[in-house]
């Protein structure tokens, strides 16, 4: 399993604008196969902070998706950090 996690910060006026250009995107990759969750959402807390998360069934439906995803024209956030977790167990809390 594949995990793409972390977070972007945008400047507050235009985060849920920013959020909003990626629901199609969202849409899709939700649903391809592989896919086991994917979301991207404005941060409760901190009114800049835009959350990612992907969850990936292996690494081959990740690069699949990449190779066809095709993102929003969006301006760049101030800052990145997004990183890739390669899962090796998990289970129900």
């Amino acid at each position: 399993m594949i995990i793409i996690a972390g977070h972007e910060l945008v400047d507050a006026e235009r985060r849920d604008t920013f959020v909003a250009a990626f629901r199609d995107l969202v849409t899709q990759a939700r649903g391809v196969d592989g896919c086991v969750h994917v979301a991207i959402t404005a941060d409760s807390v901190d009114p800049e902070r835009v959350n990612m998360i992907e969850v990936w069934r292996d690494a081959e439906a990740l690069k699949r998706w990449r190779r066809q995803a095709r993102g929003p024209k969006v301006d760049r956030p101030k800052h990145v950090e997004v990183k890739r977790y390669d899962a090796t167990d998990g289970g129900r809390l």
